[in-house]
């Protein structure tokens, strides 16, 4: 059965989504969303719905304005254990190999896929994942794309697609070299071993290991509560400086500062958080600006 969300902002007119789901649960409150993988008895593993909700769920949230912090976390024994094997004998999915015109269509097709991570990315808020148990494969590409991972000390992590005999293709190999050693990275990429909770924190992939999955959720929205009370145009203008660092020299990314700096620059918000920090009270902070789409004229109201 679908499962019916808590309102969410849409971009249009600021009013209340509420989306029906069947691969998540959707939750708003407090200016955090927090999105939950929600077929735990498929060990949320990944078939067409779900590239259609996810990228349903984060466009809706990109263009809203209205979240300031977005926690994923999952339900049942793994946070998720990949593609959803079936769906590459699906014949409207399956990659043709039988010639060079089928191949060359792949591209395409894995583009159409790694969009929604790249959304991840992309989003206008901070994205902070919960994991326990396995998280492999296309799991391993989801949360390589988000800002700040907790784990369970039951978490491994497994570069799965090479036990499967293909290359990952998702992003993990793109984004871990950012955020791991390059030796390990390709030790895991070769052997397809699992990567404990434990290992991964020692080597930066993980933020912290708690004890439980319910106590990594919690510091997940520990966490998104400490974002949500910052001016949001600070935090997104942070997001923005620190993924273009990442790609890019040193003195690139201060010409790229000091353009992001003098477009989003507010004396308000400076005083209003020294006045709030001294008050000790919560800040108050506009929120993003919803997005607007371009909708042409009607083509009788075009100039003749």
């Amino acid at each position: 059965m679908p499962n019916t969300t808590s309102p969410c902002g849409t971009a249009s007119d600021d009013a209340l989504l509420t989306m029906n789901l069947s691969c998540f649960k959707l939750d708003f409150a407090d200016h955090i969303a927090h999105l939950v993988l929600n077929r735990p008895e498929a060990l949320n593993t990944l078939g067409p719905r779900f590239w259609q909700e996810l990228n349903l769920v984060l466009d809706t949230l990109h263009r809203s304005g209205q979240a300031r912090a977005l926690v994923i976390s999952s339900t049942g024994k793994h946070f998720c254990a990949g593609m959803a094997l079936e769906t590459f004998a699906d014949p409207g999915f399956a990659p043709n190999d039988r010639t060079p015109e089928g191949r060359a269509a792949i591209t395409d097709m894995l583009a159409d896929l790694q969009v929604a991570f790249n959304k991840l990315e992309a989003l206008r808020m901070p994205v902070i994942c919960a994991i326990q148990g396995g998280c492999v494969g296309g799991g391993l590409d989801l949360i390589a794309a988000t800002c700040i991972r907790y784990a369970s000390a039951d978490a491994f992590f497994c570069i799965q697609e090479i036990n499967i005999g293909m290359t990952a293709d998702l992003g993990s190999l793109q984004r871990l070299p950012k955020l791991m050693p390059l030796g390990l990275v390709k030790e895991l990429a070769y052997t397809g071993r699992r990567l404990s909770a434990q290992e991964a924190a020692s080597h930066g992939l993980i933020n912290a290991v708690h004890d439980s999955h319910e106590t990594a959720v919690m510091a997940a929205l520990a966490c998104a509560r400490e974002i949500a009370a910052k001016p949001p145009i600070a935090i997104w203008g942070s997001k923005q400086a620190i993924n273009y660092a990442r790609d890019h020299s040193v003195q690139d990314s201060l010409q790229q500062m000091g353009w992001l700096q003098s477009g989003i620059w507010s004396n308000r918000h400076v005083m209003e958080a020294v006045s709030a920090m001294q008050a000790r009270r919560a800040g108050d902070f506009a929120p993003l600006e919803p997005l607007r789409e371009f909708v042409p004229a009607p083509e009788s109201d075009q100039p003749r």
